[in-house]
């Protein structure tokens, strides 16, 4: 799932930094999704990290 979200993301940048023209509508709504891909991600890499950072209460 995070490989998708990672390629996915990736060519949302892609478009944006192009240097072509959008129509107005079409900008925000790759802005938002790229937002919403970026936010995913986040979501997705935290429950590991909090995992390994809280002790085990039963040692």
């Amino acid at each position: 799932m995070k490989k998708v979200i990672n390629k996915i993301g990736r060519a949302l940048q892609v478009v944006l930094l192009a240097p072509i023209k959008l129509p107005g509508k079409a900008l925000h709504i790759i802005k938002y999704i790229a937002l919403g891909l970026g936010i995913l991600e986040t979501v997705l890499d935290d429950p590991g990290k909090k995992e390994k950072e809280v002790p085990d209460e039963m040692e």
